[in-house]
């Protein structure tokens, strides 16, 4: 850390106390060998500035060290050192902004970061398929991507693999790296057209009446904010971004059987989603390794000690793992449409919103995770002395967010019945992929999980269901395009998402060859948006 003017400074940290009854994530700050006082993370509060001491600095580089002394998930997210005891502004508002920005010498405005055919926000393998589909259209694209790795739910650091429709394409991005890496990256960086922006959080919109005219990002490292003008945007996020933050239409949770006429659909409408899911994997090391005591997650764990569903490796998840005591023997009472404890049944956070709770969504399984190894490791000493934890994700699997309503809202009977749509513009596949919340004992188990394969033969995408039905020059594409809640349990698979990536993508090539909107390609050039489209997808759509 450069010092520019030596000498005595107040120190603040801003840290989170993420078990409060027990401060699990405890560390301490060392600035140029001095030690200071608190322990942090163990303030009881949530994100918040804690004081931590008055410094003496000189001029010139110091030294500054975070020292864990728990192993278990400590948070900081900022150190601030300041000329007087004034505290830093607290939250994520505009005055905070504002402090961090005049702070950093930053310009109130973001700064211009170009002008291309089309922003994809999103870079999950949904995301990746429509700006690499653009990019080779011939297209200007800009990938915006807030992690430091594309994939999503599929990246290195969840792992899934993409299931439902394929092709060649999305095969081509969804090659791993020895290290599991998607090749996602290596081939958009190839591409002269696409402009790869990785770390950056889409926070504004600017708008002209009801079209998007630019989008607003924050560079993660630098907070510096960008803007990125086009005449058309894609949502990838799988949260309905654009969405939300430009007005568009978008529902939420779970349709009463009713309202469409679908069979898998509750009596009554809820907001019931998805929840999310964090990964684990476990090893065997080649002598006795310990495990401290964890009070704090044994009040979600409870006396569960059954650690199979892990992921094995990026891109094979589902992978057995240690079971002790009791649940060596299956309970013949406990009846349930799945019969193997797969990775998502690790999962948490149907009933929270999962844009203001992830974080807690997120806690809580790292609780159950910790709670059960504990679990085994005490119920089976001599068995499992020499179990450890491998690998244990910090970024969650995310599930269900707001969904797009768009020209038309695909239903499970559409799917079922293979209904015959004149605009079908690709194909998706795969079962009907339904999660229900409420184990008996432990919350962090689902109950029930259908898996209906229907007649597992592939079905047809209208291409409305692509494109907002407010907001003029805004497509999506992946788990929140617009359908039901039922129906998205199948549409969600990655695969899938990135046959609507594809689509999307020659939808904005033709926006761009026409000056027109989505809309327009839709009554104007359905012929050539499929002759585009199906130079990608390896397979045309019924029409």
């Amino acid at each position: 850390m450069a010092v520019h003017e030596a000498g005595r400074f107040h120190v603040w940290v801003r840290t989170k106390d993420w078990v409060p009854s027990h401060h699990p994530g405890r560390f301490t700050v060392t600035v140029d060998d001095i030690t200071l006082e608190p322990e942090f993370g163990a303030s009881g509060r949530d994100w918040s500035w804690e004081q931590a001491g008055v410094v003496e600095l000189p001029q010139g580089e110091v030294s500054l060290v975070l020292h864990d002394l728990t192993g278990f998930e400590g948070r900081c997210d900022a150190i601030f050192f300041g000329r007087d005891d004034t505290p830093p502004p607290e939250g994520a508002g505009e005055e905070a902004r504002s402090w961090r920005r005049r702070l950093r010498g930053l310009p109130d405005d973001p700064i211009a970061a170009g002008e291309f055919d089309v922003v994809v926000v999103g870079g999950g393998v949904t995301g990746a398929a429509a700006a690499l589909t653009a990019a080779r259209l011939g297209c200007q694209v800009a990938l915006i991507q807030d992690r430091p790795y594309l994939g999503g739910n599929a990246s290195i650091e969840i792992g899934l693999s993409p299931r439902g429709e394929t092709g060649p394409l999305i095969d081509e991005l969804s090659e791993r790296s020895p290290d599991g890496d998607l090749y996602a990256r290596r081939l958009l960086e190839a591409e002269p057209n696409a402009t790869l922006v990785l770390e950056q959080t889409v926070y504004g919109v600017e708008m002209d009446q009801q079209t998007i005219t630019s989008v607003d990002a924050r560079d993660a490292r630098s907070g510096r904010e960008y803007r990125y003008c086009a005449p058309v945007f894609i949502d990838c996020t799988g949260t309905a971004l654009l969405g939300l933050l430009s007005g568009a239409q978008t529902r939420f949770g779970q349709e009463s059987r009713g309202e469409f006429d679908e069979s898998l659909a509750p009596e009554r409408g809820d907001d019931m989603h998805h929840g999310n899911t964090v990964f684990f994997r476990t090893r065997m090391a080649g002598a006795p390794v310990g495990f401290p005591d964890v009070p704090w997650a044994l009040p979600v764990a409870k006396d569960f000690a059954d650690l199979r569903g892990q992921l094995i490796k990026p891109g094979t998840e589902n992978g057995p793992g240690p079971v002790a005591g009791a649940q060596k023997v299956p309970d013949p009472t406990v009846r349930r449409r799945m019969t193997h404890p797969l990775t998502h049944f690790w999962e948490y956070g149907q009933w929270l919103d999962p844009y203001t709770e992830g974080e807690r969504i997120r806690d809580h399984l790292l609780c159950a995770i910790y709670g059960t190894f504990s679990n085994v490791k005490q119920l089976e000493p001599t068995e499992y002395a020499n179990l450890e934890l491998e690998w244990v994700a910090h970024v969650p699997a995310q599930g269900e967010y707001r969904r797009y309503v768009g020209d038309y809202t695909l239903t499970e009977t559409d799917i079922r019945s293979h209904q015959d749509f004149p605009d079908a513009v690709v194909q998706n596949s795969g079962a009907f992929c339904l999660h229900y919340p409420g184990d008996e004992k432990y919350d962090f188990r689902l109950k029930n999980w259908i898996w209906d394969t229907r007649d597992d033969q592939p079905y047809d995408i209208p291409f409305r269901c692509l494109y907002s039905v407010n907001i003029t020059n805004l497509m999506m594409a992946g788990k929140h395009i617009s359908v039901t809640h039922v129906a998205g349990s199948n549409t969600k698979f990655m695969g899938n998402g990135g046959q609507h990536g594809i689509a999307t993508a020659a939808a904005a090539f033709l926006c761009n060859k026409y000056s027109t909107t989505p809309r327009g390609i839709h009554a104007m050039h359905l012929q050539e948006l499929w002759d585009v489209a199906g130079q990608f997808t390896g397979r045309a759509a019924n029409r």
